[in-house]
């Protein structure tokens, strides 16, 4: 789904000329009941008649059809939420036709309708069927709302600044796994970051004084940080 006329016919030629067979839907609202036949969708994020985000949920809900995202907005929070509304995977104009292609690949290769047109059945099928997206992270007390962008502890709100709330949302994303320095600053801050300097550090001072909890965020030593939540 793309607005831009010369912008899909252009993607649907480059398509067509690796093998795709590809049909251009300029509104949004006419994928919905229209892609059950589609082994992919690509969806930009800005359409003249729906929200990009809201059709990606709604899209996710109707079918299983693996979605990708190719959109100018690079927001780190947009990403995270596109990808918690039902995306398989997020690619930010302007783009290359071959990672476009290599991306499509990779996301029929893990999703549940690339391995049942393979064959897979029974309980081979079902261990490959996607975890549910939520707009909602719950850990303990602590709850962030990625549509309303409200972390409360408990009854409490906790007010964070706008890269404090995408720093939480892409640890509490993620529990347990160890974010380096690197892929934090250049994920949360984009071209903005710049390595060596203590922004990170202030940041997570932040969001374990204000969630009231220190221990919530742990500290690798010389790697980054990784998210434990509540052990209660």
């Amino acid at each position: 789904m793309e607005d831009d006329l010369d912008v899909a016919e252009a993607l649907a030629e480059g398509l067509e000329d690796h093998g795709w067979s590809v049909q251009h839907l300029a509104l949004g609202l006419e994928a919905l009941g229209n892609t059950d036949a589609a082994d992919i969708i690509l969806l930009d994020l800005n359409l003249p008649d729906v929200d990009g985000l809201e059709l990606c949920r709604r899209l996710h809900e109707r079918t299983d059809v693996p979605i990708i995202a190719v959109t100018g907005r690079s927001d780190t929070f947009d990403r995270v939420l596109c990808l918690r509304l039902g995306a398989d995977d997020y690619i930010v104009k302007p783009y290359r036709l071959h990672e476009l292609l290599a991306r499509m690949t990779a996301v029929l290769r893990r999703t549940t309708r690339w391995v049942t047109r393979a064959g897979a059945s029974g309980a081979d099928a079902a261990e490959q069927t996607p975890a549910t997206p939520t707009e909602v992270l719950r850990h303990g007390p602590l709850r962030v709302d990625l549509r309303q962008r409200v972390a409360t502890v408990g009854d409490t709100a906790v007010a964070l600044t706008r890269k404090e709330f995408e720093l939480l949302v892409l640890l509490a994303s993620s529990p347990g796994r160890v974010f380096t320095r690197q892929y934090i600053g250049e994920t949360v801050w984009a071209e903005q970051w710049m390595d060596g300097s203590r922004t990170l550090d202030s940041h997570i001072a932040a969001l374990r004084r204000k969630t009231g909890h220190r221990d919530w965020i742990e500290t690798v030593r010389g790697v980054g940080f990784r998210f434990v939540g509540s052990r209660a």
